[in-house]
Formats: C-alpha cells, structure tokens, sequence
C-alpha cells in the first residue's frame, strides 16, 4: 500500500482532505497541518506526478507510519529511516532534515529526540550526518532526506522522497502599502518567474497597491486600476500609472499586456467570469497572477470548475497553471500562469 503525508495549513485539513478524493487519495487518518491519505493504485497520484494539488504543502511521497516508545527508540528509529532512505545510494550533496511535532508537548519530547538522534547519526552515518541541512529547498521540487513527525509519543511518522508545492513565508519590503505584497510575491516563486524591466502590467483592484508596488521596483510598467488611493510606496511611483476606474469595466490596449494581476475583494466566481476567463479568452495578457476569496463558499466546488473541462476551466486556456492556498492566503486561493500557446 503506498502512503501519502500531505501538510497544509492548519484549520484546511478537511479541504485537503476533500481535494484528494478527485487525485486519488483517501484520507485515513488527520492531525494540525496534515493528512495521511491512502493512494489508489494505478493513478497519477501513485508515482508523486503533479496533480496540481491546491491545499497541499508539501507531499510525502513514501509516507511510512511507525511505531515508537522512548525518546531512544525513536532517535533510533529516525536513524533507521535515513539508512533506508539512503541506502546503496552515494551522497556527497548536502540532504535536507525536517523534524516536527504536532504540538507543544510533542515539541518538548521532539528536542529530546533530536539531540539523541544527532548523537546516534554521527556515530554510525558521521559522513552522512555531516550533509544534513534543515534549510535547504528554496523553490519548489522533489527532494530527497528525512522527514519525521512525531504525532504521538507512540507514533512517527516518516518518509525519505518529499514534493515541495512551493508556498513559502516571505519578507515584508520596506515602503509596501500592505501585506498583500507578500501575496504576489510568493507567487513568483511558485511560477518560477516575475514581472521584469520594461513588461507592461495591469493591477486590477490595486489599492493599497501592494501588487502594484512589487512589480513597479522590478521595473516593470504597471497600470494600477483601482478607484481607491494608493499608498506607502505605490503612491507616487514614477513606475505606476494610477487609473481611478472600476476593475471590472477596465480594458487594455488592443495588443494587452504581459501580466494581469487581480486581488479584488469580490464573488470568486465574478472575478473567474467576468475578469479571468475574459482576459485568458480574448488574449489581453500573457501571464496572470488572480486571487480568488473563497470565503464562505465551497472552495473544493470552485476547484473541480478550474481544473474540470467544463467552460469554466482554466486547464484548456493555460500553456502553464498552478493553483495554490498561498501561505499568505487566509480564506482565498491564487490562481498563477500563461496563456496556451497556439
């Protein structure tokens, strides 16, 4: 039976929960930040492929369930899941070491168990040990190590092959009008690439102009459509043109833009519409970054619409998508990608 230990954020384990049902996962069994889902053989799920997963973290691919008793028997059985995890292979790359606990009291349990297995790892693996890095990934991929979660003082949970989704905590700028500059720019790196000098961007629903700001010091050309004031940074910026104008009636040029950015507070499915499919649909930009607030609504729902192949889907009219819950996303999933070719 293969095993996946998918992480989320906490308070989202239902809809992950719920999301992997249409990957073909099922979830057994859940705790803060995480399910363990079950995979149904002869799936895309089953070899780690990129389903396009929203809520997930990350995803571990060999998710293996063990049980422990002591603080000993538990460093040893971390050690044990790196031999296997490594065995016959030749490492001379720094690995990366995530060790976690679902709670305070599992955390005080956890440091006692770090330090035993540190122990035990320079001992037996020193040259191995030596590689270890808890730090390690910085932009989404497939790494190979040892994750280790202590959900219990009698259960760990481990595995050696991790898919990384991407959402990453990003640092606040000095002179961003709002936290929702953290937003685009995790976004960027889950795209793999950012507005650049000279391209044209469209900023629909701008202010405070976090968006706005964020492409305007990469020097970018940014049009920030929006009826409210900009400020912090964004005000003034000789890279920022501000058009006081509803977002929903705002059309570009007749040759569009290069990026379409959208962070209004509205209906998701008014954005998806009458702003997203539209733009996608007569080809007024070419790569976009769209944040849709969930809130209330079903959110699981509104993702079989984007990644179904019904008129609402994104899948069809996108050469490259990503749908994610950002780690700077509360009740909203950010839609991220380019235009199909052809």
């Amino acid at each position: 039976m293969t095993m996946h230990l998918h992480t989320c954020k906490t308070g989202f384990e239902k809809n992950l929960s719920r999301e992997l049902q249409f990957h073909g996962e099922r979830a057994q069994r859940s705790g803060p930040g995480w399910v363990l889902a079950e995979v149904e053989e002869g799936t895309a799920a089953e070899d780690g492929a990129d389903p396009g997963f929203c809520f997930a973290m990350e995803s571990v691919l060999d998710a293996r369930l063990v049980e422990v008793g002591s603080a000993n028997q538990t460093a040893e059985a971390l050690c044990q899941a790196v031999w296997q995890g490594f065995e016959g292979q030749e490492v001379s790359t720094p690995w990366l070491l995530r060790l976690l606990a679902d709670d305070e009291e599992l955390s005080g349990r956890l440091r006692v168990v770090r330090s035993e297995f540190r122990k035990r790892m320079r001992r037996k693996m020193a040259r191995l040990a030596g590689l270890a890095e808890e730090s390690l990934a910085e932009k989404p991929d497939v790494w190979r190590g040892l994750y280790g979660r202590l959900i219990s003082y009698g259960e760990l949970l481990v595995g050696n092959v991790v898919r990384d989704w991407g959402q990453r905590r990003m640092k606040d700028e000095k002179g961003a009008p709002s936290r929702s500059f953290l937003k685009v720019e995790e976004a960027y790196g889950i795209l793999g690439r950012a507005p650049t000098h000279g391209q044209s961007v469209v900023d629909l629903g701008a202010a405070p102009g976090g968006w706005s700001f964020s492409a305007a010091e990469r020097g970018a050309l940014v049009q920030s459509v929006d009826n409210g004031p900009l400020k912090g940074g964004a005000k003034g910026h000789p890279g920022i043109d501000h058009i006081r104008e509803d977002g929903f009636r705002f059309r570009p040029q007749k040759n569009g833009v290069d990026w379409l950015f959208c962070d209004l507070i509205a209906d998701p499915y008014l954005v998806l519409d009458d702003i997203l499919l539209r733009w996608l649909d007569h080809g007024w930009c070419r790569s976009f970054v769209v944040n849709l607030k969930v809130g209330k609504m079903d959110p699981i729902v509104l993702l079989r619409h984007l990644l179904g192949t019904g008129e609402r889907s994104l899948v069809g009219r996108c050469g490259q998508l990503y749908i994610r819950q950002l780690f700077h996303d509360r009740e909203e999933i950010t839609c991220m990608g380019e235009l199909g070719r052809g």
